[in-house]
């Protein structure tokens, strides 16, 4: 092999016809050396090449010859000094963390940690990792996208669908059995006719970058099948391809993406920038904790042996090292250029902009983004809190990022289940969450609401368990949230009552009809929709099994839902009112038919002081009127949305308001919906003066004009 100086950028492994330029950071460092794996025999042979060229941080040399398919780590020498933060030992390989590729997987060995005295104290061994530990790939592979771009769907016309890749299709009997659980399988075309009709326009995918499955789980039996522990920031998941080879996965994954973006539907990454799979400070040696840990996690400032963990991961990365930061910018933009994703979905995206303890929404990452040609222009969703101090920031993420609104979440349960949300609180949510959002100049579309998310009971779980059931993660029932704001509905967990079960059909009902008739961007759980249960367990992170993949094979029961969902998201598609994108401009002050929503008493009249402050009304209704087109996604559409909503377990009577829209009056409505008689789907009622909306249930109703 010729090897000359390179070239520091850009980093990673870059191939060209000669050969193949190979750039790594690291501030610290006294020594870094190329290692080239090959396979011949069933054993492994390691070439090492020391690299000579240093510009500043960067490390780099070109080899002559070497070519996509080769793969390759990095020893990294250095000072041992864990109470500095530096814990080189060129006895453990080192993955590239700028790598497209994972060439071999990693197997757990002690040679993957750092060994320990007696007393505690880390010491500098000599146990080689390498026949062990995780290989990078050099990758070149061209891709004929032709025509394909991104569907580019509005804020405020945008429904998201969030599922796992592999659980999503694993048991679909309508997918190819060898597509299923893969790329391939999201994009099959029983899929894609599912979430056609579902109305989805945006798939949220759970994390897709390669991960690491935690030893404490392999050692149990199971795998971090959620994938919230990442390795390789630029490399998708091999395992959710067709074809373990490389060149295949990326290849697969640009062809999902073709197939969707032909089918009018986005691809959403979600994305772990906030730790990484390396754990606490007792971790493998895996990539940056090798490659320069001081300049890479954020370290206790009582000793820099110890992490500052934000994440409850063990670690958090520290984007106020440049290199951290260029490594996720570099990420980000790789995914959208490269791999033609539509956006993200950022893990506890508050430890993404802490500077030095609280989150700032001027940080270096805030900006970098705000600033960046290419990802200030695709969609940026928040998940807005972490474990750190002041971690709650629904509502403090700064333009253009829109957040997962934890606070819809809570008082939306809260209300359906019992757990004391008034109406006041149930009307701002309904509302698109001013109170968040309209202060800073952002819109309702800031928030993308939801009842349920992969972090939590399901949909139909929610209205069957009031206590977590999470045994089978072998944590003794500790982990997981405590808090879910749920409601059995009379009995624990599963029943042959059909009482109960009529109930819990109608909650189902009502929270996703709540979901969709909300202001704002809505999001499903995928499975949701078919009634999946996981027996309580709210969080099955570790289970790549029957209790997370989703089941196609439908009861009536199920597939009665299934339909209350799409006609939902019809509902929400056909009405303009239902997709502002600016809030309400309500005033007690002025007349009824100058209001575009009023909020009534079930007697028909206005709500007054007292009775937003108070909880004894019986019931509410929002009556959405078309004034102006101002604030409304498009013109045309539906002129009035009247929505009655019954929380008792009593029926109520309520008086129905007059429509003073742009079309003139109007006395006469017609039910499009009832949570309380879901099952059939009967030509929409006529209704005059007063309607009974039966026990806990809502009723969605539209002028006689409108239809």
């Amino acid at each position: 092999m010729r090897v000359s100086k390179g070239s520091p950028g850009p980093l990673g492994a870059s191939c060209d016809d000669a050969g193949t330029n190979f750039a790594i950071w690291s501030a610290h460092a006294t020594s870094v050396t190329l290692c080239l794996f090959e396979q011949v025999a069933g054993a492994w042979s390691e070439v090492c090449i020391p690299l000579q060229q240093r510009t500043h941080d960067i490390w780099h040399a070109h080899i002559e010859g070497v070519q996509s398919g080769q793969l390759y780590g990095y020893r990294v020498d250095g000072p041992w000094q864990p109470d500095q933060g530096h814990r080189f030992n060129p006895a453990k390989l080192i993955f590239d963390p700028w790598s497209r590729g994972i060439g071999r997987q990693l197997v757990w060995d002690d040679s993957l940690f750092q060994q320990q005295h007696s007393d505690g104290q880390l010491i500098r061994d000599h146990l080689d990792s390498a026949a062990f530990a995780p290989l990078s790939e050099v990758v070149r592979e061209p891709f004929d996208w032709g025509a394909d771009q991104s569907p580019q769907i509005p804020w405020e016309r945008t429904v998201i669908y969030e599922c796992h890749v592999r659980g999503l299709t694993a048991q679909h009997p309508l997918v190819p059995e060898q597509l299923r659980g893969t790329y391939a399988g999201v994009s099959s075309d029983a899929m894609l006719d599912h979430f056609q009709r579902l109305g989805v326009t945006t798939l949220q995918l759970m994390p897709i970058h390669a991960h690491v499955d935690d030893c404490r789980l392999v050692q149990s039996g199971l795998s971090n099948y959620w994938g919230y522990n990442t390795l390789a920031w630029f490399a998708a998941e091999p395992r959710y391809a067709v074809s373990p080879r490389t060149v295949d996965v990326i290849r697969e994954f640009r062809e999902m993406v073709c197939r969707l973006h032909q089918a009018g539907i986005e691809v959403i990454l979600d994305v772990v920038y906030n730790h990484s799979g390396e754990g606490d400070e007792a971790g493998p040696v895996l990539s940056l904790r090798g490659l320069d840990n001081a300049a890479s996690y954020r370290l206790s400032p009582a000793s820099a042996a110890i992490y500052e963990d934000f994440t409850g991961c063990g670690n958090t990365l520290d984007l106020r090292s440049p290199r951290i930061l260029q490594l996720i910018m570099d990420s980000l933009r790789y995914w959208v250029r490269e791999m033609h994703v539509d956006g993200f979905r950022f893990d506890l995206a508050c430890c993404l902009g802490r500077e030095q303890l609280r989150m700032e929404p001027g940080s270096a990452f805030f900006d970098a983004i705000l600033q960046d040609p290419i990802l200030s222009t695709v969609k940026l969703i928040a998940e807005p809190w972490d474990l750190g101090p002041d971690g709650y920031q629904v509502g403090g993420f700064p333009h253009p990022w829109s957040e997962l609104n934890g606070k819809y979440r809570d008082q939306i349960r809260g209300f359906w289940n019992g757990h004391g949300t008034r109406f006041s609180e149930l009307a701002t949510r309904l509302a698109g969450s001013s109170d968040l959002y309209q202060a800073a100049r952002r819109m309702p579309t800031s928030g993308v609401n939801f009842i349920t998310s992969h972090d939590g009971y399901t949909l139909a779980d929610l209205v069957s368990y009031e206590q977590k059931h999470n045994q089978a993660n072998l944590e003794q029932n500790q982990d997981g949230d405590n808090q879910n704001h749920s409601w059995n509905c009379g009995c624990e967990g599963v029943t042959d009552d059909s009482a109960i079960l009529e109930l819990r059909f109608r909650q189902r009902c009502n929270l996703m009809a709540t979901l969709f008739l909300s202001q704002g961007v809505p999001l499903l759980r995928g499975g949701d929709e078919l009634g999946k249960t996981q027996y309580g367990n709210n969080n099955p992170y570790c289970h790549d099994s029957v209790l997370t993949w989703l089941d196609w094979d439908l009861s009536s029961e199920q597939q009665q839902f299934l339909n209350v969902c799409c006609r939902l998201s019809g509902i929400r598609s056909a009405q303009p009112l239902l997709q502002r994108t600016e809030f309400f401009t309500t005033d007690a002050s002025r007349a009824d038919s100058a209001q575009d929503v009023v909020w009534l008493r079930p007697d028909g009249l206005l709500l007054n002081p007292d009775d937003w402050a108070g909880d004894e009304m019986p019931g509410m209704g929002m009556l959405l009127q078309r004034i102006t087109d101002v604030g409304q996604a498009a013109a045309g559409g539906g002129d009035a949305l009247l929505v009655l909503f019954n929380r008792r377990l009593l029926d109520v009577e309520f008086q129905l308001p007059k429509y003073w829209g742009v079309c003139g009056d109007c006395q006469s409505w017609k039910i499009i919906l009832d949570t309380s008689d879901c099952r059939s789907e009967r030509p929409p009622l006529a209704v005059s003066v007063r309607h009974t909306v039966g026990p806990l249930s809502l009723v969605v109703l539209v002028p006689v004009s409108d239809l």
